[in-house]
């Protein structure tokens, strides 16, 4: 129990600071390597297994820190320089403007921002079926959706929460996560994906559609929001009209380069954003007509945003992810583990506890799969003990790992987002609660209804 107090402690201290405006990274570092200390002081394993250590408490801190820099500056972080990249190209050619300027004329006849908001966060949602990291997905709408969503009048909070949030429900019937779920509940993953999960994550979505609605307008009036519908008249476009496809091909590249649409050729997020800029540099440099110095100037404008992404984005998610392993070192998952374990509670009661330390756990480390497969073990035993469904406990826990993401101020997917549109992560949240505890609120409600408690 002095494992999940120290967690709770230091949690809730770095939301102080952050709130107390010190630099989030700074304030989540720090917090991380204090927890991996104090993790070898009480005589648990600082590092995961797959990392040696140095023999040393303080330099194995560090050891993690350097881990953290390779793994998220070279994977995740990558892909997030290149899409900023891409982005910041793509504004510098002038194709963002000419998007605005293209999609302005059909929507025009749509007056209330909040209908082109709940548009864009259903089709956020059907992205989340080609894009299966919440945080990659997340980058990749701030890089496309984002600026056309504030030019047509959408405010920035608002449209960065729409980028935060579309894998908050899960609609892909092949994620990682559903398939642990499946072979967890017995159920074949055809079974358990379509049938069972995907009614509820409609159900879900729907109602977090609703939510979004009327609650970013609500904040929106209650914070005096700018919200400023760009008018196109006066738009400066210098750029041809077929511009307007550029800034979408990594959107279409994730399509068309999933193994399936063209049979045999699979590409990764990365290969397909480079290739997008590439496709962008060709096409520039003929309209430039082969002024190559010009093009290669241009160019720098890419390079320029990877340079400010990792500045702003990169660092911020090497620091959530050590603050993170600093909790799950420690102890303070397994202690919510333990009380889940020990819990003498009523299937029902089992199923809200279940849930809510996934909340809870998701939350914390800004993580939706780790606390989701640390959790999900418990689900078959404790469901045998008490005669219950499997699925009845872990469908929502499935769930409430997305949701609880959603609105942790360290999770990959706000931290990028925010940091992508310069606010405050706790800004970003604050736009997300509501809706997702309407959708956590569904899932709840929808497992009830249509999954049998008993096995």
């Amino acid at each position: 129990m002095l494992e999940l107090l120290i967690g709770l402690f230091v949690t809730v201290a770095v939301g102080y600071f952050i709130v107390k405006g010190y630099k989030p990274a700074g304030v989540l570092l720090t917090a991380g390597v204090l927890l991996l200390i104090l993790t070898g002081l009480i005589g648990h394993a600082v590092l995961p297994s797959k990392i040696a250590s140095t023999g040393n408490i303080f330099t194995d801190s560090l050891e993690y820190v350097k881990y953290m820099l390779q793994y998220r500056g070279g994977g995740l972080g990558m892909q997030i320089m290149l899409l900023c990249g891409f982005a910041s190209y793509m504004t510098h050619i002038g194709a963002n403007n000419v998007v605005v300027k293209q999609f302005s004329k059909p929507l025009s006849f749509i007056k209330s921002p909040y209908v082109l908001l709940v548009a864009a966060y259903i089709v956020a949602c059907l992205m989340s079926l080609a894009v299966s990291s919440a945080t990659g997905l997340g980058v990749l709408l701030m890089a496309t959706l984002f600026p056309m969503m504030t030019a047509m009048g959408i405010s920035r909070p608002a449209a960065v929460a729409v980028c935060a949030s579309p894998a908050a429900i899960i609609l892909s019937p092949t994620s990682g996560d559903v398939v642990i779920a499946a072979e967890k509940s017995g159920l074949a993953l055809d079974v358990f994906a379509v049938q069972t999960v995907l009614p509820v994550s409609i159900c879900a979505i729907i109602v977090m559609s609703a939510a979004a609605y009327f609650w970013n307008r609500y904040l929106d009036k209650k914070d005096n929001s700018p919200m400023e519908r760009v008018d196109v008249s006066e738009m400066e476009v210098n750029a041809p009209a077929f511009y307007a496809i550029l800034p979408f091909l990594p959107i279409f590249g994730v399509f068309l380069f999933n193994g399936r649409t063209i049979p045999g050729l699979e590409l990764d997020i990365y290969t397909i954003v480079v290739l997008s800029i590439f496709v962008g540099a060709l096409v520039n440099f003929a309209v430039q007509r082969f002024d190559g110095k010009k093009t290669l100037e241009d160019l720098e404008s890419c390079y320029e945003g990877m340079a400010d992404a990792f500045k702003g984005v990169v660092m911020l998610l090497v620091a959530a992810g050590v603050f993170a392993q600093g909790l799950m070192s420690i102890g303070a998952i397994d202690n919510l583990l333990h009380l889940a374990e020990t819990a003498g509670a009523g299937g029902i009661a089992l199923m809200f506890i279940l849930t809510g330390l996934t909340v809870a756990a998701a939350i914390a480390t800004g993580s939706g799969n780790a606390p989701f497969y640390a959790f999900v073990e418990l689900a078959p035993s404790l469901a045998a003990k008490m005669g219950l469904n499997p699925a009845f406990l872990i469908i929502p826990m499935l769930q409430a790992s997305n949701l609880g993401r959603t609105i942790s101020p360290v999770s990959g997917v706000i931290v990028a987002t925010s940091g992508m549109a310069n606010i405050s992560p706790f800004e970003v949240v604050k736009r997300t609660s509501v809706p997702v505890l309407c959708g956590l609120a569904t899932v709840i409600i929808g497992t009830l209804i249509l999954v049998p408690m008993s096995a």
